[in-house]
């Protein structure tokens, strides 16, 4: 009778539509616990650290991971690094520039690794005259570890697994960029002639064989690393081991057109090549420049591209900007050509929705097609300094639009997904079942291949019992039914641990 139980009828509330079954005693004690520990921030941290998060699908490899970690590794490289801009650089010290020191000479000087933390991530930001905003220091960020992150991709898989299992996240969706170098050299090499899109592809056939075999050779190398660093198939094998990770190609805005194409062309080919990359992203500061200028045409490129890959499923950053940021014009439909163009299943971060033109009915329509937003709570705050309230995330759900919690870069904002978790239970009044949806959701709108274990709101006909044949056969053939199994057999091991933890009981 464990994971036996019957569909109730769900209320019809002003918020999207709830997963529902009859609950467990267990349950129902956790969901009272749950609800007690609201005004008991301790406890809550400690409840929600434990609480099962099925999946985190907006996460970038790169800024997942922590500012010590990258200078760990430097100092193992024998790296120097630039103290008056805070940025590891990819030779040894000279000795003759000052203001440089060897990274492996910072342990030494704790003033100095401070300072290079700060400089590496948004620990203690404070706005200086040449350090003005948190959305400026935190893209700045990349620049000055980027010189670390390739030669340590494999360590930065295996961190990212191993924090993941950590924090009981089942399911990682990384966007990581291998292998473009190959492709912006081939934008830059094959110019783009207006919007002629399918000359552009006959100039990069040719091309696409070796961009392709260079990302999985890559992705190769980099995962057989994370594997030697976590262990796996030893008795010493770390938890993160377990977690399973598929990859977004992420390509970069910021570039002429001619590159940004090469990119998606040659993304969308490596989706189509390897089953490891599950959908395309693009990505860099959405205010940027080059961004606003071409963002119709960007989405213009993956409707073209649509047509020769209908199956390549798209997440892609839209709508990360706030007045002021942007001209009022700028905020007036990234989302929905994002949507209706582009024909993304996701929309990272989706800020400024409240000023896109006939926001209610373009919120109507992300109900109705299931476009799940990616809300990351920690980073629009320290990025676009969007908090508390002032957040849409309660007005997406009160429109019936997914959603779901995620990281974003979780090492340059010093958070995880329990953060985010308590963020959200801290902010609006939700409920165990609606936190229990968040996480669900994560799974559902994961770009995991197979049919999934729930359709609008209920369990599939060949699941009303879980634990039946029917129901063993088809998890069978899907392996996102598999996971979807796997979080609620977690959901019940959590709600019978919680339920007699005397810690958290009143």
């Amino acid at each position: 009778m464990l994971f036996r139980s019957l569909l109730l009828a769900c209320a019809v509330l002003p918020v999207s539509a709830h997963i529902c079954l009859a609950q467990t005693t267990d349950e129902q004690k956790t969901a009272h616990i749950f609800t007690t520990l609201q005004s008991d921030p301790a406890r809550l941290a400690l409840f929600l650290r434990q609480f099962p998060k099925g999946a985190d699908l907006h996460n970038h490899m790169v800024g997942a991971i922590y500012a010590e970690s990258y200078l760990k590794w430097a100092a193992q490289d024998g790296e120097c690094v630039a103290l008056d801009h805070g940025q590891i650089l990819s030779h040894t010290c000279t000795g003759h520039d000052k203001g440089e020191m060897p990274a492996a000479a910072l342990a030494g000087n704790p003033d100095a690794e401070n300072n290079m933390i700060d400089a590496l991530s948004m620990r203690d930001f404070v706005p200086t005259a040449n350090d003005r905003s948190g959305h400026d220091h935190f893209f700045a960020t990349f620049s000055r570890f980027f010189p670390i992150t390739q030669k340590h991709a494999g360590d930065s898989l295996a961190e990212v697994k191993d924090r993941a299992a950590q924090d009981h996240v089942q399911y990682v969706e990384l966007m990581i960029s291998p292998g473009l170098g190959g492709m912006i050299a081939a934008g830059m090499t094959h110019p783009l002639k207006g919007e002629d899109y399918a000359q552009a592809e006959q100039a990069l056939k040719p091309l696409l064989p070796k961009l392709v075999t260079d990302v999985r050779h890559e992705t190769d190398e980099m995962e057989q690393q994370a594997q030697h660093v976590l262990q796996c198939s030893t008795p010493q094998a770390h938890p993160g081991c377990g977690v399973k990770v598929r990859y977004l190609y992420q390509t970069v805005r910021t570039f002429q057109p001619s590159v940004v194409f090469a990119q998606l062309y040659a993304g969308y080919e490596v989706v189509r090549a390897d089953a490891r990359f599950v959908g395309v992203n693009i990505v860099a500061p959405e205010d940027n420049v080059i961004a606003m200028r071409d963002y119709d045409q960007h989405m213009r490129m993956f409707q073209a591209l649509n047509a020769q890959y209908p199956d390549v499923k798209l997440s892609l950053h839209a709508g990360e900007l706030t007045p002021g940021l942007v001209p009022p014009e700028g905020l007036a439909h990234h989302i929905r050509s994002a949507v209706e163009i582009a024909n993304a299943r996701r929309i990272g971060h989706g800020i400024d929705i409240a000023w896109e033109q006939d926001a209610t009915g373009l919120l109507a329509e992300m109900a109705q097609k299931k476009v799940m937003v990616e809300i990351n709570l920690t980073s629009n705050d320290v990025i676009l300094n969007v908090k508390g309230k002032s957040h849409p995330f309660a007005l997406y759900r009160r429109a019936g639009v997914p959603v779901a919690l995620s990281t974003d870069d979780e090492g340059v904002s010093r958070g995880d997904l329990t953060q985010e978790y308590l963020r959200a239970a801290t902010t609006w009044p939700l409920s165990y079942q609606e936190m229990k949806e968040l996480s669900r959701n994560g799974l559902i709108y994961s770009f995991i291949p197979g049919e999934s274990l729930w359709a609008d709101g209920h369990l599939v006909p060949a699941c009303q019992d879980i634990t039946s044949k029917t129901c063993q056969d088809f998890t069978a053939q899907s392996e996102k039914a598999r996971t979807q199994l796997d979080l609620e057999k977690n959901f019940t091991r959590f709600e019978t641990a919680v339920a007699h933890n005397p810690l958290l009981a009143e």
